[in-house]
Parts: C-alpha cells; structure tokens; sequence
C-alpha cells in the first residue's frame, strides 16, 4: 500500500491546545504507528478516514488523492474506501449482527432489515463463523464476536485498505492473544492493506512491516523491520 500523508490538526480545548504535524511515506502493506495516549495517534487515522478534516497538508493513498488542502481536495468518508474499525468497535446496540454488518453497505436513511440478507452478507456471516448468532444484539456476544462483527462491516463494502483503532485494546490478555492470531491470518488470506495504531508493542512486533513511533502529534522514529511479514 503506499501511503503518503503530510498534514497539520490544531484542536482547541478552553486553554489546552495540541497541534498533530504528522509526516509519513510507506509503501509496505502492514504499517503500524506506534506511541502512548495522547501521541495523536487517533487523530491522524480520523484524517485518513475522512472523520476530521487537517487544517492543511494531503493525504495520498493507493495513488489516490483523498485530502489536499492546496487544491481544495477532500474526498467524504464514502468515496475514501477504507474501512475502519473503531476501538470501541462502535456496533449499534438495537441492530442484530445481521444489520450491523450490512450497514457498512447501507445507503440512505432507513436502517437494514432484521433479516438482511445477500451474497456480501452471508460470505462474512461464514467467514467469521457468525452464523449462530446473526440473531443476536451485541450485549449478547462475547468480546471476541463483537470484534468480529466490527471487522465484518468494515470489510463488507471491499475497502482499499483497513484502518485499525486500537483494535485489541477491548479484550482481555487471553482473547487478545487469540484475535491477534484471528487477524494475522485473517489478512494474510485477504491480502488487503492495513494502517494500524496502537499503544502495545506486541501489536508493532506482530502486525508491523513497517513502524513508525508518534509522540506529541509527530512521527519522530522508524523501523522497516518491526514485523515478520515479507
């Protein structure tokens, strides 16, 4: 995937102020940027997405131009195809798995019926091994399966490239080690792209071909040989 992203965020908060100057260029598949909370991690993933918009600077991904601040580019979140999987993982507790999955396809208003279904649908239902539960609301699934649904619904519309918030920092140690390997393979057979942030190494160590290490809203290290991928 190559990614090239140069941009400036101020955000204002009464008399707190933080400025992300985030300047990076890979073109590995698996790039994984690095640092504690409050790094600007998240903010810069926003960016890619198209849910903050930089107060100037361009985003470059796949030869495509999603923001550009010179030229007034800035593709909505829609037409960025990415998908992007939220910390939280963000489900909507009144939709079952079946119309939470199928939303990351929804246009318009209305939300997807209880019983949505199609080839997209029923491919991601199997792939995740959901089928038992396509019934059920997210209070009723295990951390594990709410994950797998977030995944499924940003998959589901055929994204260029994956977006990762976090994406194991919900579980607990025993099902983080497991899902870590449930993702590794998982894209291993999709081949598709992934820009992850995290704040635990074992995520860099696993997942990176390419790591980059943010602080205080800066990419300020690099490492090309941070994961075991070719």
């Amino acid at each position: 995937m190559q990614i090239q992203i140069d941009i400036a965020k101020t955000l204002r908060a009464g008399t707190r102020e933080f400025t992300l100057k985030a300047r990076l260029r890979s073109d590995s598949r698996r790039i994984v940027i690095y640092g504690a909370s409050g790094a600007g991690k998240s903010m810069l993933l926003k960016a890619v997405a198209g849910l903050i918009t930089p107060d100037a600077g361009s985003i470059e991904l796949g030869g495509r131009r999603l923001f550009d601040s010179a030229v007034r580019v800035n593709l909505p979140v829609q037409r960025r195809r990415v998908g992007y999987l939220f910390q939280d993982y963000a489900l909507f507790p009144h939709l079952n798995v079946r119309q939470n999955i199928v939303f990351g396809l929804k246009q318009g208003w209305f939300n997807p019926s209880p019983r949505a279904h199609g080839e997209q649908l029923e491919y991601w239902l199997e792939a995740f091994q959901l089928q038992a539960v396509a019934h059920q609301f997210p209070s009723q699934l295990s951390g594990g399966q709410r994950q797998r649904v977030a995944l499924a619904r940003a998959l589901i519309a055929d994204p260029a490239a994956l977006l990762l918030d976090e994406p194991f920092a919900a579980l607990d140690p025993v099902l983080r080690v497991r899902m870590r390997a449930e993702l590794d393979a998982l894209l291993a057979r999709l081949g598709i792209p992934m820009l992850m942030i995290t704040h635990d190494p074992e995520d860099a160590r696993i997942f990176g071909d390419h790591v980059l290490t943010m602080a205080d809203g800066a990419i300020v290290e690099e490492n090309r040989e941070g994961g075991r991928h070719g």
